[in-house]
């Protein structure tokens, strides 16, 4: 497929604020992009004619219950079939911040084989029990590194090992199982190549949940997971605020400002994937 053929689905719906970069951003690699509300999606009845889904960050739905529990059960109740035929096609699905707490929330992740406790996983209050929201620490930048061997499709153009800069915002970033199936789901992520990203500090290292190095306390420092087929990808830092070189927090001290961040290489890998696979 060429790549401006690829057409890819932002969908939105009451309190989503991240769909306009996000559009952005992909629109700037040169495919075609539709952000569509939830409602006019469902009216349309038409998502099998995108290549990709993207579901954004924001507060869908005020974060009512949960931190997106109501848009992952309208998802689910509308399209329960679609999203089994997009994935059965391998047709690659992301969510960010709120979308990464919809697709938890769905099942879709982190989905792992074999397993049917439900649900297998929750993103929750942080455990530092307030709203972080941040491009550093206290003394360098948040970073996260990329701990996925190849099969997550979204992290293709980034070598494993690689720390990465991206910034988070999040009330709801802690990433918890169950607490006597935690190290079950950890080697099963880990044998099944499902994690994706980690925090770590400067030089590389997992803080063991310790803030703020890990802002939300999440298990096992985990903030990003893929499926067993690495074609559904949940992340709660925002690559859409770190595509370009002027978004970084530390640009105005460069001598020469790259014209693209961090983030960029995830819709790269995507747009890459989905042109050589259609």
């Amino acid at each position: 497929m060429k790549k401006e053929s690829i057409n890819a689905c932002v969908l939105r719906t009451a309190g989503t604020n991240c769909d306009l970069e996000t559009e952005n951003a992909l629109l700037d690699l040169g495919i075609q992009v539709s952000r569509i509300h939830i409602k006019e999606l469902i009216k349309k009845n038409n998502l099998l004619d995108y290549n990709l889904l993207v579901l954004p960050g924001g507060f869908s739905y005020s974060d009512y219950v949960r931190a997106g529990a109501i848009w992952a059960k309208e998802i689910i109740s509308h399209f329960k079939k679609d999203i089994n035929l997009f994935l059965d096609d391998g047709r690659p699905i992301i969510g960010i911040c709120n979308g990464f707490q919809v697709l938890v929330e769905t099942g879709l992740l982190p989905a792992i084989p074999n397993l049917s406790f439900s649900p297998q996983a929750t993103v929750t209050t942080n455990a530092s029990n307030r709203f972080e929201c941040r491009w550093v620490s206290n003394d360098d930048f948040l970073y996260i590194k990329n701990v996925n061997k190849g099969k997550c499709v979204f992290t293709k153009k980034i070598n494993s090992g690689s720390l990465l800069k991206m910034p988070i915002a999040h009330g709801e970033g802690r990433i918890s199982f169950l607490k006597d199936k935690e190290q079950k789901y950890i080697t099963k992520l880990e044998e099944n190549d499902q994690l994706v990203f980690r925090f770590v500090d400067k030089n590389g290292d997992f803080p063991n949940q310790q803030y703020p190095v890990n802002p939300n306390g999440s298990i096992y420092d985990i903030t990003g997971i893929c499926n067993d087929d690495g074609t559904v990808f949940g992340l709660m830092p925002h690559p859409e605020r770190a595509y370009y070189g002027w978004q970084l927090p530390d640009w105005t001290r460069m001598e020469n400002v790259p014209i693209y961040g961090d983030g960029k290489l995830l819709f790269d890998s995507v747009v890459d994937y989905i042109s050589k696979k259609f």
